[in-house]
């Protein structure tokens, strides 16, 4: 018994060793990779002090005596001291250079970004900026790199076994690139139509896409808008080989596992309401930018106080500015336009090609060589696999041309006073279009969508068309023809990404794309339901709204359905009753959001592949009995079938996850937020990197909350929301989907993200009194 307690001691200290080398092993990791936030430090770069008072929720507000860009020096020392791997992961996108650091599983990612060149398009920007950008960038460059110098480390370099490289001006502009293609782009969209008429036939894209609805909500109305255009005519398409579709597809599936895909409900909503339905007789302003959601979330919220900057919203690590905000005078909200601005082009034989090659280094592997080759259009995306034997498509986008100037328009938006200064500074805007809404404390209000769309004649660009010449761009729509309009009649503008102008016009070339009505329909409901009077917590109410209509439209056809079996005959008496509204206690919800996505692959054996359809050509599918319902290979004749065999398998599968007692089938079990990291998709870390919790909302609501169509998590959704009030801007709000910071081991990783998914808000105000408790860290000139 003696030598079994000496050895139970034994154990027991040797657990308590390893417990206190782990305790110090976290400790010495903490210390070696939080940022100082308090106390002096002297930098150079800097012409004069600097204050940087981070708030309870890690905000930092700057304030800089001598300059605004000792401004912009302390947002891209405080962007590295909170996000710097994150930063230096998006550089790394940008540049193609993954494999570098995570070997060859991110070779398709790095052939991916060198072939389409996104860092080359930057690098060629940055020539094109005014000089107050340029001495913006210089700053910005110089605070992060200052940043980098206090020797702090996140724990992702340790992990990975690298340090970062200085930062550089090009560094500072080319994440941009990244999201001009998350949000400015439809070859996906050329591509499944080449694919439709291969397989359907001509004329059957309108099953899979089915055009904008006649009559549906538009963001400026007929007296809003001038003369209608006739729709161009429809481009002579190329068809494209198996092979070449598949090879084309390489490089859709690269940008998927980086997060950037075009997905349902992938959108944004914003909205300006005039004085004149506001209780306070001021314009009310909102936001809600719906992207990817991540760890760390991609916003980063600053105040910046200069001499003449004066501006407060969110920032995106890795660039120079305030991107949506507001300054003391004027507030602004962007959406996505997604007018047509790229092209596949077929480049015959005798094409003239050049080349270069790109060497991509490979950690643990060898290097690899890429030639990439370029048409007069752009680069031959097709030369992957099998791809590179058959015809050579090149790319044609706006955002790849030199000359993109847009982050002089951010910038000037910063800077801007007035409507005037507004418009002046949207001028220069290339990539990617954005439903700009506009309010003033003067009490104006507005909207814009600038950026370079093409001009065609006589073809509409919607497919893949010959590089002989016959289909060109003919220059793009001058900036004072974009859709713009300053203090409406109705006094209020509505933007969801859906269609811009009425009727069957288009100069935006965009045919089908637009993102169904619902959204804007509801926003526009609620809104217009309260004529005047309108304040912040209806505002509120809005933008935070669940209630899906697609189940209006969808109720009768899906409770018409006959069941197989009782857990079917259940699910539908739960359905019947439910009133759409997408709340995380709901289990109607649950099981309506199962059911859709299983109609929603209807057309995945006519294709061959995972295309899924929206909401809307479900609807007319089911409404019409559509050929879509049809399937030989499980003996499904008609839509009837179609919705008793989809019903069973939906809730069959839940029941296998969930169990078989439906009361316990509640929205929040499995419909949570996946705000995922790089580093979080190894199982043994994912708990220190991942962070989740249950939300409401769904595809086609305005929270847009869009459930994954295999596990029903939110991967999508409100990356940020803000909402501002003219009448006294101090009482705007604000809120971020995550955290400030970026440092799994640090503060203020993810104390956003309970208020985000309740409705809470953080004050959006530059007064102390509202930030809570604060830590201040002075920057001082020095050598």
């Amino acid at each position: 018994m003696r030598l079994m307690g000496r050895v139970g001691r034994g154990l027991l200290w040797v657990v308590l060793v390893v417990l206190l080398l782990a305790l110090a092993a976290v400790l010495w990791l903490r210390g070696t990779s939080r940022p100082q936030v308090t106390g002096e430090m002297r930098l150079a770069g800097l012409s004069g002090p600097v204050t940087v008072t981070r708030d309870a929720w890690g905000v930092p507000h700057i304030r800089a005596e001598a300059s605004d860009e000792d401004a912009i020096f302390a947002l891209g020392f405080t962007h590295w001291q909170d996000r710097a791997w994150q930063m230096d992961f998006q550089r790394r996108v940008t540049q193609g250079r993954l494999s570098e650091v995570l070997g060859e599983a991110a070779l398709s990612q790095d052939r991916f970004l060198r072939t389409w060149g996104f860092y080359r398009a930057a690098q060629s920007a940055l020539p094109a900026l005014s000089e107050r950008s340029r001495r913006m960038i210089r700053a910005y460059t110089a605070g992060v790199n200052a940043a980098m110098r206090q020797g702090k480390v996140a724990p992702e370099f340790r992990i990975l076994g690298y340090a970062p490289e200085p930062w550089t001006e090009v560094d500072a502009i080319a994440w941009s690139k990244l999201m001009a293609y998350d949000l400015g782009g439809n070859w996906d969209e050329e591509l499944l139509a080449a694919r439709v008429q291969e397989k359907l036939g001509e004329g059957s894209l309108d099953a899979i896409r089915p055009p904008y609805p006649q009559g549906a909500t538009t963001i400026l109305s007929g007296n809003e808008v001038g003369e209608e255009n006739a729709a161009p005519a429809g481009a002579s398409a190329v068809t494209l080989p198996d092979a070449t579709l598949a090879a084309l597809r390489t490089h859709l599936e690269a940008a998927r596992s980086l997060g950037m895909e075009r997905v349902p409900g992938k959108g944004s909503n914003n909205w300006v309401i005039s004085g004149s339905r506001t209780q306070s007789g001021k314009p009310i302003l909102a936001d809600d930018p719906h992207l990817a959601l991540s760890s760390p979330m991609l916003w980063y919220l600053a105040d910046l106080r200069g001499p003449t900057l004066r501006v407060i919203g969110a920032s995106i690590p890795g660039l120079p500015s305030i991107v949506i905000g507001r300054n003391d005078r004027i507030a602004w909200g962007v959406t996505n336009v997604n007018p047509d601005v790229q092209d596949l082009y077929v480049e015959s034989a005798s094409a003239r090609l050049t080349e270069r090659t790109e060497i991509i280094k490979v950690k643990g592997g060898e290097d690899v060589r890429l030639v990439v080759r370029e048409s007069e259009h752009g680069p031959i995306i097709s030369d992957v696999g099998a791809g590179a034997l058959g015809p050579r498509v090149a790319l044609k986008w706006t955002a790849l041309q030199p000359g993109d100037t847009t982050l002089d328009a951010f910038l000037g938006l910063n800077y801007a006073q007035n409507w005037q200064d507004f418009r002046a500074a949207l001028r220069p805007y290339v990539a990617p279009s954005q439903s700009f809404v506009y309010a003033d404390v003067d009490g104006n209000v507005g909207y814009a969508a600038p950026g370079r769309v093409p001009v065609r004649e006589g073809w509409d660009g919607s497919q893949p068309v010959p590089g002989d010449g016959s289909r060109e761009w003919q220059g793009f729509i001058p900036y004072e023809e974009l859709p713009a309009t300053l203090n409406p009649q109705d006094g209020l503008v509505v933007t969801a990404n859906n269609k811009v102008l009425p009727g069957g016009a288009d100069p935006l070339g965009n045919i089908r794309n637009w993102a169904e009505p619902y959204r804007a329909e509801r926003i526009t409901a609620l809104l217009t339901a309260k004529p005047q009077g309108l304040t912040l917590d209806d505002v509120k109410a809005v933008q935070l709204d669940t209630v899906s209509l697609v189940w209006r439209d969808l109720q009768p056809l899906l409770l018409a359905t006959q069941p197989d079996g009782d857990l079917s005959r259940a699910a539908l008496e739960q359905l019947r009753g439910w009133n759409g509204n997408q709340t995380t206690n709901s289990v109607p919800s649950t099981i309506y959001e199962a059911w859709l996505a299983e109609l929603q692959a209807m057309a995945g054996d006519e294709l061959g592949d995972d295309t899924r359809l929206n909401s809307l050509a479900v609807r007319e599918q089911l409404r019409e009995d559509g050929e879509l319902c049809r399937s030989q290979a499980t003996r499904v004749e008609n839509c009837a079938d179609l919705l008793r065999v989809s019903l069973k398998a939906a809730v069959d599968g839940l029941a296998g996850r969930l169990g078989g007692d439906m009361d316990g089938w509640t929205y929040g079990r499995v419909h949570t937020v996946a705000s995922d990291h790089v580093m979080g998709e190894d199982a043994r870390v994912a708990w220190l990197f991942n962070h989740a919790a249950p939300t409401p909302g769904g595809t086609n609501t305005v929270n847009v909350a869009r459930p994954d169509p295999q596990t029903l998590r939110q991967t999508h959704g409100p990356s940020y929301r803000h909402i501002v009030d003219l009448a006294d801007m101090n009482r705007s709000l604000y809120i971020g989907s995550l955290g400030q910071g970026g440092n799994p081991l640090g503060e203020h990783v993810s104390d956003q993200q309970g208020k985000w998914a309740s409705g809470e808000y953080l004050p959006m105000s530059t007064d102390e009194g509202d930030w809570g408790r604060t830590v201040t860290l002075t920057l001082q000139p020095g050598e």
